[in-house]
């Protein structure tokens, strides 16, 4: 599908470029676009000032944005980016530019309707996000082979949860499982050796970016996710 023109209006929380932090894309350079808003309110939530606010872009203005930073890969983040239905037109003008197009959803929106052309990075929330009532499980269907889902854990106990999502859907065969921790609450050793000790077949995930910058810098000077 071809976009003629897109004078839509979207609501941007921040456009910065970073190195990939997470995913089977981690360390990759990249331009982040992050929409404003969000449906969910986890509790570990490290991007709360996209909750509301961001500032008014058409999507042409926000190609052009994208095309001056120079990067091929971009993702679409938030917040929640698949709440604003603009996100279908920024991704089809994108791809129709030829970038590659990650994002990364929250778990409680259909995709469904995304192009399959996006790399998608789902987030699975567990009991210790307070948000894992909100999972939209017929999103399993529509996985690809390269995407990824992503678990973010607070506990042990949240491992467990996710250790049984894994094999009751078997996430596994479907795409790359991510497992990742709440940055200083739960040690990447103790998953690591979790994730030893039961043969899981899934991925550990570590924020690199949290190693890089300051864990909670905004991402608008360049840094941070």
């Amino acid at each position: 599908m071809v976009f003629e023109k897109m004078s839509e209006i979207l609501n941007i929380s921040e456009l910065f470029s970073s190195i990939q932090g997470e995913s089977t894309m981690a360390g990759t350079a990249c331009t982040f676009i992050r929409f404003a808003g969000c449906n969910l309110r986890c509790s570990y939530c490290d991007t709360r000032y996209a909750y509301e606010g961001g500032r008014e872009i058409s999507v042409d203005s926000l190609l052009d944005a994208v095309d001056s930073m120079g990067l091929p890969l971009v993702e679409i983040t938030g917040g929640e980016p698949l709440i604003q239905k603009g996100v279908h037109k920024v991704i089809g003008g994108l791809l129709n530019k030829g970038y590659r197009i990650m994002i990364e959803t929250n778990g409680s929106q259909p995709i469904q309707e995304l192009d399959p052309r996006v790399f998608v990075v789902m987030d699975i929330k567990t009991p210790g996000s307070s948000e894992s009532a909100s999972m939209e499980f017929d999103n399993f269907k529509a996985l690809k082979p390269e995407d990824n889902i992503k678990f973010v854990l607070t506990s042990e106990q949240d491992y467990f949860w996710a250790r049984s999502m894994i094999y009751d859907f078997s996430l596994h065969k479907k795409c790359t499982v991510l497992l990742s921790t709440v940055f200083d609450e739960l040690e990447y050793k103790h998953l690591a050796e979790w994730i030893l000790r039961d043969k899981l077949p899934a991925r550990l995930n570590i924020q690199l970016h949290k190693h890089i910058w300051p864990p909670f810098e905004m991402g608008g000077d360049g840094r941070g996710r």
